[in-house]
């Protein structure tokens, strides 16, 4: 356990918050999009659809090394039991308070604007609870899934100490983005493996939303979150991530174009999605080089608007979907431009989600559960630094 404070890596959460109020673009882009959502305009943008698939391509792998590279942090600092309570309840009370207030609404809502309410009683149990698992938890997954990397990361953590503690050589001491890129090549290649050998022997468990969420999702962004505990470890691994490298933008541009090609070509009855995974295993690793040298560059200082953000965009991320929704449903098919569109959802949803934020923060037991930090703590802290 070490209690003193590490110095403020301001890039780190600036790049964390953009990452997640990314999420408001990318899902209006979907509505405009190419691929099929739950509403979509009668005629979808082409470049709406490519700003889609870029965002979707990288942003929850960086999203991942971020939030190992701060769990890590945090495990230095309080002890084993401490440091799983905390982050278990700084993601898991606002995944648990999520689902009844803007979930189970939006699943509701779905359910009347698609017209499928009087077919419910139709659906046997297990399509009633897989329903339920996807709907649920939705945009949510990302909660679902640190939880049970926190709770991985008892173990691997405690390894990766052992090893800081001994001061032993470490590979990643000196290690370069080529045999970074090698390594990550060859888990998603792993990873495709087991997707190809679960949908040989038993299909139907990867339309399961709990496996999905809980072991297929896991499984592939461990690497990353372990990745950026390794970065936190390792100075010269963090540098790797913060120097600009044009080769990382070169690839990351290339491995992109792939990731078009099998979208465009690919069929998910043959090696779509194994050959999604390997792609966007390897572009993740380049666009942590990419999005952290920008982001060390242009975003490391203290700002009080970009805190102001870093504090809200949780919540903005956790309301802004069925913010979503409600435009797609009843404000866009009112709108035939698909840029004015585009432009008006951003407007409407950014504009809501800042408002329900402000309100959230003058009730105390809203604050709590949409951040999971008790209040009287925080605003003992907040006292305290001035």
């Amino acid at each position: 356990m070490n209690n003193k404070p590490a110095q403020r890596e301001y890039f780190l959460d600036s790049i964390r918050a953009w990452l997640m109020l990314l999420g408001i673009p990318f899902h209006i882009s979907l509505l405009y999009s190419s691929h099929t959502w739950h509403m979509n305009s009668e005629t979808p943008s082409w470049w709406l659809t490519l700003f889609n698939d870029f965002i979707h391509s990288f942003r929850m792998q960086v999203f991942f090394v971020i939030s190992g590279y701060f769990s890590y942090m945090l495990f230095l600092r309080y002890p084993l039991k401490k440091w799983w309570k905390v982050r278990v309840e700084r993601v898991g009370i606002p995944f648990l308070t999520a689902i009844p207030l803007l979930t189970l609404p939006q699943f509701l809502m779905l359910q009347y604007v698609k017209g499928k309410t009087e077919s419910w009683h139709t659906l046997t149990f297990y399509q009633k609870y897989n329903t339920l698992a996807w709907e649920l938890v939705s945009h949510l997954w990302f909660l679902l899934v640190l939880v049970v990397l926190t709770t991985i990361g008892i173990m691997a953590f405690r390894l990766l100490r052992r090893r800081q503690m001994r001061r032993q050589a470490d590979a990643f001491d000196n290690m370069s983005m080529a045999k970074l890129t090698l390594i990550f090549l060859l888990l998603g290649v792993v990873y495709a493996a087991v997707r190809r050998t679960l949908f040989l022997l038993y299909p139907p468990i990867l339309s399961d939303g709990l496996f999905n969420f809980v072991v297929m999702q896991t499984l592939f962004y461990v690497p990353f979150f372990i990745l950026g505990a390794l970065a936190f470890i390792h100075p010269r691994l963090k540098a790797l991530f913060t120097a600009p490298s044009p080769w990382c933008v070169f690839a990351a541009l290339l491995g992109f174009i792939a990731y078009l090609m099998n979208q465009r070509y690919g069929s998910g009855e043959a090696w779509m999605y194994e050959t999604e995974s390997v792609i966007t295993m390897v572009l993740g690793l380049w666009m942590v080089n990419v999005v952290f040298s920008f982001g060390y560059r242009l975003l490391n200082f203290k700002s009080a608007r970009v805190t102001y953000f870093v504090n809200a965009s949780l919540f903005i991320y956790l309301v802004h979907h069925p913010l979503t929704l409600f435009f797609g449903a009843w404000i866009m098919p009112n709108i035939s431009s698909n840029l004015l569109g585009f432009t008006t959802g951003l407007i409407f949803v950014v504009g809501c989600a800042i408002v329900l934020y402000e309100i959230h923060l003058r009730i105390p037991l809203l604050r709590f559960l949409f951040s999971g930090k008790p209040q009287q703590k925080a605003e003992k802290a907040q006292t305290a630094s001035r």
